[in-house]
């Protein structure tokens, strides 16, 4: 094979190992202008964390990674898709299917018991009921929660109900899991339990994660770290 067409090949063993691909997000709210051309690329089952001081875009970015937000410019790939361009009943639908999310406040509706929570994202699925509750309570046995699948996360301590949002986060089997300040809230305990479940969840299920934090412990545990700053990723 000649070296041309050898280095064709790699080019594109490359492409099909990437899970997310943005081409120069900018993103502007008046005349701030908060992303200034983010290029960047994720492989899947890769751990990225995004670092940065606050006010630099992380959220924003991970906002419009996620679908929750789309970028004035640039393009947003995810498994080869054009999200960016999808129109909103579309963009949601994806969102659902191929997207999990992790917020430093869980979230958790008050009135519902913690499997029911779970299954929420599963139930805008328009998946069966019995199907949810067997996923759910398959996810409540991984992260060592069965006994809590019927309290409510009053009954539920910090560490817990971020657990059961993490199983909410799961129940559709998303190829990505993007995490906002997960560990934020958190007691350093459970915040390293936290990120070691990431790992662990990485190793079982091949999720990418990308984690948006100020953990510098759990940023330098990921695959890559990322800096951001001003609106543009640092070399």
């Amino acid at each position: 094979m000649n070296t041309k067409k050898s280095t064709a090949y790699i080019y594109c063993f490359y492409l099909c190992l990437m899970l997310i691909r943005t081409k120069n997000i900018q993103k502007n709210y008046g005349q701030l202008h908060v992303l200034k051309g983010i290029n960047m690329q994720i492989a899947k089952s890769e751990v990225v964390s995004i670092v940065g001081a606050s006010g630099a875009g992380k959220t924003t970015l991970l906002q419009i990674l996620g679908t929750l937000d789309t970028p004035d410019n640039g393009v947003v790939e995810v498994d080869g898709i054009d999200v960016s361009s999808l129109n909103p009943s579309k963009m949601a639908a994806f969102r659902n299917k191929h997207i999990g999310f992790i917020f430093q406040f869980h979230h958790l509706l008050p009135e519902f018991t913690a499997l029911e929570n779970i299954c929420i994202p599963g139930m805008i699925a328009h998946r069966s009921r019995k199907e949810l509750e067997k996923k759910g309570l398959e996810l409540l046995d991984y992260l060592n929660l069965s006994a809590r699948a019927q309290h409510k996360p009053s009954e539920l301590s910090g560490g817990e109900q971020q657990r059961v949002a993490v199983a909410r986060a799961l129940v559709n089997n998303p190829s990505i899991i993007l995490a906002d300040e997960p560990s934020g809230n958190l007691d350093s305990a459970n915040a390293r339990e936290l990120h070691e479940l990431f790992f662990r969840l990485r190793k079982e299920f091949g999720q990418t994660f990308v984690i948006v934090t100020h953990n510098e412990e759990l940023a330098d545990m990921a695959d890559r770290k990322l800096h951001m700053k001003d609106g543009l990723m640092e070399d």
